[in-house]
């Protein structure tokens, strides 16, 4: 199987700090106020602003809802980076969720043109990386046709579009086959924009990206809206952060502290308990004097976590027991020997790589007992079986506790997969579909392509 994203490594000042699958975060400065609520962001824009929770809302934004659509040409930025195997769609989970906004604006008689990226083409055409597949899937769950475009720009996508009726669909050709997508080229957006009279925005997984289709485009169309999925992302996100109906618990995994700086930062304040798991946990152990044996764990990082363990007080909550293996081969998705042991009594030559069963029970308590709760990040090495079963405990609280009336809000990327393989992904109020998107957002950091929408 080919996904579109693949994992990122990243490196310290001692050399490399990896565990697969984990992005790497940085500090940035704060923005003006009024650069947040609403003035175009600049063409590029690599590092973004730190934000208080609640201002980057779509209240504040033009909704699909908003706008004249009926007749109109309304072009429509999804999320259709979706895995393939063998020229078919492996997963239509991305699909499904932008059906609400692509419905819609068929009913309303609208010429819908869909555009989205597919994995890291590199600015070249790569047939491995065409969304022709997906036209065909996306056709399948809407029940009618769904044109194709074998370009994005120039005279294929301008002649698909002026064949288009009221109603019709057509997505365009990957537009990272073009270089200068992803390099927010104001020549490329102005000829994206050149399709349309309308431009929606529903891809939330994309939206932390200044690109030429989620933020140049913007400044050569006369409205900017929102889709349905854009806005039920933000509104989860946005509400639990604004007014979270407490008590408000965050969970916070992952292998690295440096990944998550910010959304803890971020979250202490607001929050009333954050847990703590995954390999970050053992940074935390270590400035505390601990033994961690060969754990992951990030040196340059002990004083920050000394400094967060005295700013936090009781409001953050570590394990009390781990499990720890001999051997872990995450190439081969395999461990040593196992065994639960104290966090006083990691041995010298021994890792951790799942929290034990008395911290998976202490976790359970605090996530039932909450009335909103945000996951971002496993509490263990989750990809193998024998050291998943604390991230699957986590999944399960939720799920409990979403029944018991509180909501629950898994950020995408690992805590979806987790979810999804605790077989519990329906029984949360909400899965995101961007994980850096929503990882970015409980950064408090500007969302380019949230900023961008037309202010109402």
């Amino acid at each position: 199987m080919r996904r579109g994203v693949s994992p990122l490594r990243c490196r310290g000042p001692g050399g490399p700090l990896e565990w697969p699958g984990r992005r790497c975060r940085h500090v940035v400065q704060k923005p003006r106020m009024a650069d947040l609520l609403g003035s175009d962001p600049p063409l590029s824009t690599p590092a973004r602003p730190l934000v208080k929770p609640g201002p980057m809302s779509t209240q504040r934004k033009l909704f699909v809802e908003d706008i004249q659509t009926a007749g109109k040409r309304v072009i429509v930025r999804v999320d259709f980076n979706v895995p393939l195997k063998d020229g078919k769609v492996e997963s239509d989970k991305r699909l499904k969720e932008s059906l609400p906004t692509i419905k819609y604006l068929k009913e309303k008689g609208a010429k819908v043109i869909l555009m989205s990226h597919l994995g890291r083409p590199d600015g070249k055409r790569n047939p491995d990386f065409s969304l022709r597949p997906v036209a065909d899937a996306l056709a399948a769950l809407l029940g009618s046709p769904v044109s194709f475009a074998d370009d994005c720009v120039g005279a294929p996508a301008e002649s698909a579009v002026a064949a288009l009726k009221g109603g019709d669909v057509l997505l365009l050709e990957n537009l990272r086959f073009h270089a200068q997508e992803e390099a927010n080229d104001p020549g490329f957006a102005k000829q994206l924009a050149a399709l349309a009279d309308v431009y929606v925005n529903d891809a939330f997984g994309s939206a932390h990206r200044a690109h030429a289709s989620t933020e140049g485009i913007t400044k050569f169309v006369p409205q900017a809206a929102s889709g349905y999925l854009m806005k039920k992302e933000l509104d989860y996100l946005g509400g639990a952060l604004a007014e979270p109906k407490r008590p408000f618990v965050a969970i916070i995994g992952g292998s690295k502290v440096s990944g998550k700086i910010d959304v803890i930062k971020n979250l202490l304040p607001n929050v009333d308990k954050l847990l703590i798991g995954g390999g970050m946990t053992y940074t935390f152990l270590k400035a505390q004097g601990l033994e961690i044996g060969k754990s992951i764990v990030e040196n340059d990082k002990l004083d920050l976590a000394k400094s967060l363990l005295a700013e936090a007080g009781d409001k953050i909550v570590l394990g009390t027991d781990v499990v720890v293996t001999d051997k872990l081969d995450f190439k081969a998705r395999t461990v040593g020997a196992t065994k639960v042991v104290s966090i006083k009594d990691i041995p010298s030559d021994w890792e951790g790589v799942d929290a034990g069963p008395d911290t998976i029970e202490a976790f359970r308590k605090i996530i039932i007992g909450a009335k909103t709760v945000i996951w971002n990040g496993p509490v263990g090495v989750f990809e193998i079986d024998a050291s998943a079963k604390g991230t699957i405990a986590v999944a399960e609280a939720l799920a409990e506790a979403t029944a018991s009336g509180a909501t629950t809000i898994i950020g995408g990327g690992d805590s979806a997969s987790a979810v999804k393989k605790a077989g519990v992904a329906s029984k949360v109020s909400h899965v995101s579909t961007g994980g850096g998107a929503s990882l970015e957002y409980l950064e408090g950091k500007v969302l380019p392509g949230v900023a961008a929408l037309t202010n109402k």
